[in-house]
C-alpha cells in the first residue's frame, strides 16, 4: 500500500500553527518570484517535512485540475486540509500578500525607469533563472512516479501531451477525456 494510503491525517497537535502556515507561504511567495512552485515543493517537503513527496504531487495535480492558478489552488488545499477554512485563508493571504505589495512598488518603479537598457537584460536573466526552476521542480516530482510500478499514469501523460502539445487539442476536451479514463484504470487497479 503506497505510504499515502496509509498515512493518517495529522492530528491538530501535529498540524502547523496558522503562524507557521503564513510564514511558509509568505517566504514561498517571495523567495520564488516568477515561480513558487519549485520553492513549495523544497519547503513544505524538504524542509518543514509537511507533505511527502508523493503527497506533494497529489496535491498538485489536484490544484492543476481546479480552476485557477495552479499555485494558489495547492496553497487553499494545503492550507485547509492542516487547519480548515483559516488555514486556507492564511496561506492563501502568505502567498498573495507580499508579492502584491511588491509588484505595486515595483510597477511604479517601472513606469518611471522602464527604458533603461540594463532592466530589461536584468528581467532577461530572472527569466531564464526561472525556466532553470521550473526545470529541476519537474525533474523532483518525477522522481516518486519512478518508484512504484509503471501502471497507466505515464501512457495516460503521454496521451495528454500528444493531444495538447502535438496535436493541439483544446485542454479542456483533453481533460474531460483522460480524467475519467484515467480514474477508471486506477479503480480497476486497486486491491480489493
Amino acid at each position: 500500500m503506497p505510504e499515502t494510503a496509509a498515512r493518517k491525517p495529522p492530528s491538530a497537535s501535529e498540524n502547523p500553527a496558522l503562524f507557521q502556515l503564513f510564514l511558509a507561504f509568505a517566504t514561498i511567495s517571495l523567495y520564488g518570484f516568477g515561480g513558487v512552485l519549485a520553492w513549495s515543493h523544497r519547503m513544505l517537503v524538504e524542509e518543514r517535512r509537511w507533505l511527502t513527496a508523493e503527497e506533494f504531487n497529489e496535491l498538485f495535480s489536484l490544484s492543476q485540475f481546479l480552476p485557477g492558478s495552479n499555485i494558489v489552488n495547492l496553497s487553499v488545499v494545503f492550507g485547509s486540509r492542516f487547519r480548515g477554512a483559516r488555514g486556507a485563508a492564511v496561506t492563501l493571504l502568505g502567498l498573495l500578500g507580499p508579492p502584491a505589495a511588491i509588484v505595486t512598488v515595483l510597477g511604479v518603479l517601472y513606469v518611471r525607469f522602464g527604458e533603461v537598457a540594463a532592466l530589461r537584460g536584468i528581467l532577461a536573466g530572472i527569466a531564464a533563472a526561472a525556466a532553470g526552476l521550473i526545470l529541476a521542480v519537474t525533474a523532483k516530482m518525477a522522481l516518486p512516479l519512478f518508484r512504484r510500478p509503471i501502471g497507466h499514469a505515464p501512457f495516460v501523460a503521454v496521451a495528454g501531451f500528444i493531444a495538447v502539445g502535438l496535436l493541439r487539442w483544446p485542454l479542456h476536451w483533453v481533460l474531460l477525456a483522460l480524467a475519467p479514463v484515467s480514474i477508471a484504470l486506477a479503480w480497476w487497479r486497486m486491491p480489493r
